[in-house]
């Protein structure tokens, strides 16, 4: 099993193919748009510009789950995401990422990538997973590990 057996929803409702991204490398992110970790949009998107010419690509999923910072629904998401950070990258609809009701992709990320301690629930918005070309989730991000933190480990996958 990879990352590549998976699917989701755009945020335009259309389902895709996580195998569609196959020999990228990928950071999957749980969003929000009410967080103290919000800004960290401009990073991802930076990040994004700076390597996806070299087969890299940022997949934002919108959660909730945390203090209902994510209260808005997939049109609102996309248009904040671009009128205040610019974002290019794959967004996708509102998972849940913990919990019974996590969206698949969520609870295999948990499993390949436990957190601190080998905890495997997410905490909070913004944990980011790295996934190499292969679909192999590499490490978790804890939400405070900014985009530009992670850099050096993107460039190492890419050729």
């Amino acid at each position: 099993m990879s990352i590549y057996d998976f699917e989701a929803q755009t945020l335009r409702g259309e389902e895709e193919s996580l195998a569609k991204y196959k020999g990228k490398v990928l950071l999957v992110v749980n969003t929000a748009s009410k967080c103290g970790f919000t800004p960290q949009y401009k990073g991802l998107q930076e990040v994004y510009e700076k390597f996806k010419d070299r087969g890299f690509e940022v997949l934002g999923f919108p959660s909730n789950q945390f203090a209902g910072q994510e209260p808005g629904q997939s049109g609102e998401i996309e248009e904040f995401c671009q009128i205040n950070y610019g974002v290019t990258f794959p967004m996708f609809e509102k998972v849940d990422v913990k919990g019974e009701e996590a969206h698949p992709l969520f609870q295999y990320l948990s499993k390949e990538a436990p957190g601190v301690l080998g905890s495997k629930s997410i905490k909070w918005n913004f944990t980011k997973f790295l996934v190499d070309q292969e679909g192999r989730v590499l490490k978790r991000f804890a939400p405070k590990t900014t985009p530009d933190q992670i850099e050096a480990d993107i460039a190492k996958l890419l050729k």
